[in-house]
């Protein structure tokens, strides 16, 4: 039983985080939107077993030589673990026929990590807000994130 969640919940995850990774490329490529640059969350990540979770600003902090590949494990683990999350809450029989509902809350409701965790642990404010557009960048969040449920979906439509 915990092999399956973990397994399920991991394919899931992947599937989620490789989905909001295509969506960034389009956004990129399409709407000419920055890439992502998981550096900096690399080197938060990096911080994080010397006590320090909140920066005043990332940059400032003493910079870590694989921090941007740190912080693209950290972007599949965190994905990997929203899975098994996801993996664990849902009811019984649910992976014979899944439906998007539960991943779409779990998926929502993981925009609060990066609003209230994250982005001020970066030094960008709670929800975004020391940034230029914090509306446009919490609108972007809510799309990504609800774009991760739905490959976590997908993933479990395969897998099913």
């Amino acid at each position: 039983m915990l092999w399956e969640i973990v397994w399920r919940g991991t394919v899931m995850g992947i599937g989620g985080t490789v989905f909001m990774d295509i969506w960034a490329i389009i956004l990129h490529r399409l709407f000419r939107q920055p890439a992502p640059n998981w550096g900096p969350v690399g080197r938060w990540f990096w911080h994080l077993p010397k006590g320090k979770v909140f920066h005043d600003s990332i940059a400032t902090a003493s910079p870590y030589e694989h921090e941007v590949a740190l912080g693209w494990i950290s972007h599949y683990a965190v994905g990997i673990l929203y899975g098994i999350i996801l993996a664990m809450i849902v009811p019984q029989g649910w992976f014979a026929a899944p439906s998007f509902i539960l991943p779409w809350i779990v998926g929502i409701v993981t925009v609060g990590a990066g609003w209230f965790l994250l982005q001020p642990g970066l030094g960008i404010g709670w929800a975004a807000s020391r940034t230029p557009n914090p509306t446009k960048v919490r609108v972007l969040n809510l799309v990504a994130h609800t774009i991760f449920a739905l490959g976590m979906f997908v993933a479990a439509l395969v897998i099913r």
